[in-house]
């Protein structure tokens, strides 16, 4: 590519802490194509604004640092009107709107497919919405031991069909998800629901996005009924089945 076509492409900041959700939405960005600069935190962000000027903001809501409307109404503050929209795991419609009304464009649910995120940033980069949402969030109420352990077509169908990538973030989810499980069962030993519901809120996006159908269900049911023992056990034979999985 030479230097015209490389300054004629749309810079996006995409905002996102969780490594396999940024791995996997930076990597649809750059197919557009377009530049992506990823932040992990609320400082990172802000230091990003300042060194480059973004054609949009993707910002996730929940940071460890903060949220990302805080940050929206700081850069707002200081006379920045990129467009901004907002991604988030949450389904709450109180959530929702409160983005919304906190300046964001529009509200992405993960998990989300390639073509419903580049469908969203060519609507806002002004090159037209070609987004398909054929991307179904996790059902709250399905029953996580009816579920196969992987969705390899849900998966195929988020990553545009490239088997390559879906296995690479699968090594990705691997790597992340014994932290991730420590974590929620610190939470879960604790009764800490503020920090339960965030770890469940990043790794229902993961498992959207790797196909991990069993544990995405009952990442759902736990975040529903955090205080539940029935959701909690499903919870931790959905995890052991998929780490079994991953390490067959």
């Amino acid at each position: 590519m030479n230097a015209s076509a490389s300054i004629a492409l749309p810079r996006i900041l995409l905002l996102e802490d969780d490594p396999v959700s940024a791995a996997f939405l930076s990597a649809a960005i750059e197919a557009l194509p377009a530049q992506v600069d990823v932040a992990g935190t609320l400082a990172e962000a802000r230091a990003l604004t300042s060194a480059h000027m973004h054609d949009l903001w993707l910002f996730d809501a929940n940071l460890p640092d903060g949220r990302g409307a805080d940050l929206l109404a700081e850069l707002r503050g200081c006379g920045i009107t990129v467009t901004a929209l907002a991604h988030t795991a949450d389904a709450r419609r109180d959530e929702l709107d409160a983005l919304i009304d906190a300046g964001f464009e529009e509200v992405l649910q993960k998990p989300l497919s390639a073509a419903q995120l580049q469908g969203a940033i060519r609507r806002f980069c002004g090159n037209g919405g070609l987004a398909d949402a054929d991307s179904t969030p996790w059902d709250a109420g399905t029953r996580c031991g009816k579920l196969p352990v992987w969705d390899d077509d849900a998966a195929l169908r988020a990553l545009n069909g490239h088997r390559a990538h879906v296995d690479a973030m699968r090594d990705l989810f691997a790597q992340e998800l014994p932290l991730v499980s420590l974590r929620v069962s610190v939470a879960l030993a604790s009764r800490d629901t503020t920090a339960l519901r965030d770890e469940l809120h990043k790794l229902q996006a993961s498992c959207g996005f790797v196909g991990a159908a069993r544990l995405g269900g009952a990442v759902a049911h736990l975040r529903d009924a955090p205080a539940s023992a029935d959701a909690a056990k499903q919870f931790e034979a959905a995890l052991q089945d998929t780490l079994s999985s991953l390490s067959a």
